[in-house]
């Protein structure tokens, strides 16, 4: 029986239509509310505030193939004036300068904001996403490799390896929970890498 051609078609959406998703999904108001619960405000002005550094990590995930450079020049071109605050003559600063911003916003404006934002979205009318009045998820988890650092390799610890040798990067484990109805993850966890799925706790 010959096979039938299928074509599989991936709509494109254009740069706009990602920016008004962005503005929506997550509003200029709860990520100052992020800034100010975890006390990353910058004490003097600066050329990378923190909310425009936020604004920036959360487009990263979105254009991973560019570079942080790019990636900010789009966010000042293309975003709400009022989700993304920015001085009247801006300039793009260098790499080392988004580093060192990145740096000084830490991690914990992100886990806030993700806290504060994200939450299983699926109704009763969901397919797939109620059994017998419950709502249904499932976790899963996978491994990332970290930079090659004394630091994480102390908090995260590197995978076994033949004796004499030691692995090449440190790891860590990323621990999802996922409403199956809609595949949205809204739990996660990351912990060291000898830390096994099952003794994680949300």
């Amino acid at each position: 029986m010959p096979y039938k051609k299928l074509l599989l078609e991936s709509p494109k959406l254009k740069s706009s239509e990602i920016f008004k998703a962005i503005e929506i999904a997550i509003p200029s108001t709860e990520i100052e509310a992020a800034i100010l619960k975890t006390k990353a405000k910058e004490k003097r002005l600066r050329g990378l505030p923190s909310q425009m550094v936020v604004c920036l990590i959360i487009a990263m995930s979105l254009w991973s193939k560019d570079s942080m450079r790019d990636v900010l020049k789009n966010l000042i071109d293309g975003l709400n004036e009022v989700w993304l605050k920015t001085g009247k003559y801006w300039k793009t600063p260098c790499k080392a300068a988004i580093t060192k911003a990145r740096k000084r916003l830490g991690p914990l404006v992100m886990r806030q904001l993700f806290h504060q934002l994200v939450r299983p979205m699926a109704t009763t009318e969901t397919v797939g996403a109620f059994l017998n009045g419950l709502r249904v998820v499932a976790i899963d988890g996978t491994c990332l490799d970290l930079p090659d650092s004394d630091e994480n390799a102390r908090v995260f610890g590197r995978p076994g390896s033949r004796p004499g040798t030691r692995a090449a990067f440190p790891k860590a484990r990323l621990v999802i929970l996922i409403e199956t109805g809609t595949h949205l993850i809204f739990d996660a966890l990351i912990c060291p890498y000898k830390m096994r799925e099952r003794v994680n706790r949300f």
